[in-house]
């Protein structure tokens, strides 16, 4: 698989250290008391000392690091091996993730900090935007077992995977955009409702769309 070019390294460690940044920045004028816990309507409802902020923070960076690293060596542990021809698009999933678990992690910070400010007006149009971002790689993600739509039929037949993706790119992407439109502008009850429903949908269609692939194949398999 491609290495890392320098720049690339640097910028992952720097998009990982935001938050950390951010912390010890606000860290001094914190109260001793933050919440660390909110409810459906975005208010708090859990409290900690603001020395948990930091277990956050250290958390959230140890799980970018561990998806960044996953991702970038998919040809080492991947059974099929299939990494290797497009290392390119793994580079920048595994960007958009780090950056992805960065943006939320500020959110959590800025939310901490600022009681009145509700996490959920955020939180979910990112999850949207996440959605979109991804639709758009989908459609050059080769057969592996850690990346993609992985069911036993797109991972047994590459033609079905290769159809089952570029479907999910043609809806994600809408889909995505959709949501983050939709969550923005709705109360944050009905906006969970909507983006659970867009977000089954996403799933539902290519993996229904994937089993009726492999049983039209099966059946003119069998009947050679």
């Amino acid at each position: 698989m491609k290495k890392a070019t320098p720049f690339e390294t640097w910028l992952v460690c720097f998009i990982i250290c935001i938050p950390a940044i951010y912390t010890a920045t606000i860290y001094p004028s914190l109260p001793d008391t933050i919440p660390i816990h909110f409810d459906m309507s975005g208010n708090p409802n859990g409290y900690a000392g603001k020395a948990s902020l930091i277990f956050i923070v250290l958390l959230m960076a140890a799980v970018s690091i561990g998806l960044y690293l996953l991702i970038k060596n998919l040809s080492k542990i991947d059974p099929k091996k299939a990494a290797t021809q497009s290392p390119e698009v793994y580079h920048k999933i595994a960007l958009v993730l780090v950056v992805f678990l960065c943006a939320i992690t500020l959110i959590i910070i800025y939310a901490t900090a600022n009681r009145s400010f509700n996490i959920n007006k955020l939180l979910l149009p990112i999850m949207g935007l996440l959605f979109a971002v991804l639709g758009n790689y989908m459609h050059s993600i080769k057969p592996n077992y850690f990346v993609g739509f992985r069911t036993p039929w797109t991972l047994e037949n590459e033609d079905n995977w290769r159809k089952t993706h570029q479907l999910m790119g043609k809806i994600w992407v809408p889909g995505g955009i959709l949501i983050t439109i939709g969550t923005l502008l709705l109360p944050f009850a009905a906006a969970f409702i909507f983006m659970m429903s867009v977000t089954a949908l996403m799933v539902v269609i290519p993996g229904v769309f994937s089993y009726r692939y492999f049983k039209k194949h099966q059946h003119d398999n069998n009947s050679l």
